[in-house]
């Protein structure tokens, strides 16, 4: 049995890492439907908070979400079978065009190809950005924390590392009042 779920994690994370032009955040449409939706190995809150995590470790989002997600799910060895399902995929592809890339390089399809990919990833990132927001269930005080973050990062020369570490620390003394109140009424929320 679970031989299969090793497989399983592999397959799901191959099929995205194979097929998601983009990385990052055009992938992220992809990871839910198939974590989320289509597998149920985590629900809509698991997935926005395992996304967050994935998003402030250092790597690709890919891996780190394949790494959370095949914890979760097998333990170690899950871990494994989806990093490498993640991984497999841009190794091969990168190997690929290693070899045969010099020769089309500057041809006219290969650019046009790449030049009709360019909206189609922004279009992911627009979608995936609207699906996150409804499923965290963003309201207009919740909208002011990634929207003064971006102005922050945009328009500021402070690192976004810094921010990151910063509301990383905010979040964690935010909800440790939070929860030390909800101790004082009696543990009602």
């Amino acid at each position: 049995m679970k031989k299969s779920v090793y497989f399983e994690l592999f397959l799901v994370f191959f099929k995205i890492g194979a097929f998601t032009i983009g990385g990052g955040y055009a992938m992220v449409p992809l990871i839910k439907e198939a974590l989320v939706d289509k597998k149920k190995w985590l629900n809509d809150e698991e997935f926005v908070d395992g996304l967050a995590v994935a998003q402030s470790a250092p790597g690709i989002l890919a891996v780190n979400t394949a790494i959370i997600t095949g914890n979760k799910i097998a333990g170690p060895f899950g871990t494994i079978a989806g990093t490498l399902g993640a991984v497999l995929p841009s190794f091969l592809m990168i190997l690929a065009l290693a070899t045969f890339l010099s020769g089309v390089r500057d041809s006219k399809i290969f650019i046009s190809f790449f030049n009709g990919i360019k909206p189609v990833t922004v279009a992911l990132i627009f979608i995936s950005v609207i699906k996150m927001a409804k499923s965290t269930k963003i309201n207009m005080k919740t909208a002011i924390i990634p929207l003064g973050v971006g102005i922050l990062v945009a328009y500021t020369p402070v690192s976004p590392i810094v921010v990151i570490i910063f509301a990383m620390i905010l979040g964690n003394v935010y909800f440790k009042i939070k929860d030390k109140n909800i101790e004082k009424r009696g543990g009602k929320k």
